[in-house]
């Protein structure tokens, strides 16, 4: 499935709602996928909470939707870069199409997995016998090692196994003594848990794995803390068994995923997931130039989906956060100047939490965007990053030139920079403006 919105984030950020005995509750928030007759999805991960669980980077969750009623799916061939889709239906039946030639049917309790390391493409339309649409669309980063991996897809349809009270289906990774035959890239775990009336099991579990435990039915406890449909349990690593509970009188329905914590920081935007922005502005290049570089659907009655525009920003690679910094305690910022990509940045426990991007011409060094994410705003981080790359551009020599807006407002409010502060001409500005191509 594609990400279909018209002006994707780079990172959807939020907050969990409760936690408790060690297990945060992450809401969803609904997503349009399509036009007018959009197909609304409710998405767990990615958010400023939780960017992943284990390499699962993204969890959408549809239906169940009247096909008739809401037109059902129809994504028009699109790409993906630097991951894996796991598709998981529950009832319904999708039509798969990609470029490396794959025409499959996606039905409920099969699993198809694609991989688009450098680049791959496909469509997803729903069947005209289909009359109710309902499960998840997943997606797996690709670790660096593999993430220019070749195209690949796989089919797998797992037995269902008995434990207690519960039905699983283990369509990756190892459970309750079963395990699924297919390839990936990082050590996963994905399966279907259906829980009977009034029933609990406890399952032995990695405890080198996180755990996120997505409900579609019913409201199950996690380790004793209640996740309701539509909401995402994680509990962190070191437990060597989890305990799932019903206590209702009608089933109860949900997906384990799990896997040890994915260390890399990405990007992810649109459909593509890269480890800076320049790649993903390159990906979306190679997209709309119709390159080899992710092949044609062949099959699909219709035009391919466009790449939205991009953002008018430098897209921040993101990690999940570190615990302290979840409860509100960020650690010591580090302020460093970035060479390779012409900005400075402001850290939090190693992740980027902001940046002011400049262009040199001669001696005089051009700021012309700040910004600071959202996760981490009002902590002071925007003034502490100005400053210290004013006095670092002042110790090179360089004479400061404050197009951004921010560093307009604070040399103003300290005077003490005065002295190295040059205006913008109309000619630096022109200047700037081709420098900086259509993003300016």
């Amino acid at each position: 499935m594609s990400n279909a919105e018209a002006t994707p984030e780079a990172v959807r950020c939020g907050s969990p709602d409760r936690a408790a005995a060690g297990v945060e509750v992450l809401s969803a928030r609904e997503v349009p996928l399509g036009g007018p007759r959009a197909l609304l999805v409710r998405r767990t991960i990615p958010q400023r909470a939780r960017t992943l669980i284990g390499a699962w980077c993204f969890a959408d969750h549809y239906g169940p939707v009247r096909v008739p009623a809401a037109g059902g799916m129809d994504m028009p061939p699109h790409p993906h870069t630097g991951l894996q889709t796991v598709s998981w239906l529950f009832s319904g039946e999708i039509e798969h199409r990609d470029s490396l030639g794959s025409h499959a049917l996606i039905r409920p309790g099969e699993m198809n997995l694609m991989t688009g390391g450098r680049g791959i493409a496909h469509s997803e339309v729903s069947t005209p016998g289909t009359d109710v649409l309902h499960g998840v669309q997943l997606w797996v980063a690709l670790p660096e090692a593999h993430r220019g991996a070749d195209r690949d897809f796989q089919h797998y349809v797992p037995e269902p196994v008995r434990v207690d009270g519960a039905e699983l289906r283990v369509f990756l990774g190892s459970l309750a003594g079963d395990t699924a035959p297919v390839r990936t890239f990082t050590p996963l775990l994905g399966a279907q848990i259906d829980l009977e009336p009034r029933a609990a099991v406890t399952l032995a579990v990695d405890p080198g794995f996180e755990h996120g435990l997505l409900v579609d039915a019913g409201d199950v406890r996690l380790e004793g803390t209640v996740v309701r449909p539509a909401e995402l349990g994680y509990a962190a690593t070191g437990a060597d068994t989890l305990t799932l509970v019903n206590d209702a009188d009608a089933p109860a329905r949900t997906l384990l995923l799990g896997g040890p914590p994915f260390e890399e920081e990405i990007v992810m935007w649109w459909n593509f997931i890269a480890r800076t922005h320049d790649e993903i502005v390159r990906a979306r290049e190679d997209w709309e130039a119709a390159s080899d570089r992710f092949g044609a659907v062949e099959g699909y009655p219709g035009r391919r989906l466009p790449a939205p525009p991009l953002p008018n920003a430098v897209i921040m690679p993101r990690r999940n956060p570190p615990a302290r910094e979840r409860a509100g305690d960020p650690g010591e910022p580090v302020v460093r100047r970035v060479d390779a990509e012409r900005l400075y940045e402001i850290a939090v426990d190693g992740a980027r939490a902001g940046l002011t991007a400049y262009r040199d011409r001669g001696d005089r060094r051009v700021f012309y965007h700040t910004e600071v994410d959202q996760g981490f705003a009002r902590k002071g981080l925007a003034s502490t990053l100005v400053e210290q790359a004013l006095l670092d551009a002042r110790a090179a020599g360089k004479r400061i030139v404050p197009v951004c807006p921010y560093v307009a407002r604070f040399v103003k409010r300290h005077p003490e920079f005065a002295d190295a502060v040059d205006r913008a001409t109309p000619e630096l500005l022109d200047w700037l403006r081709a420098e900086l191509g259509p993003r300016s």
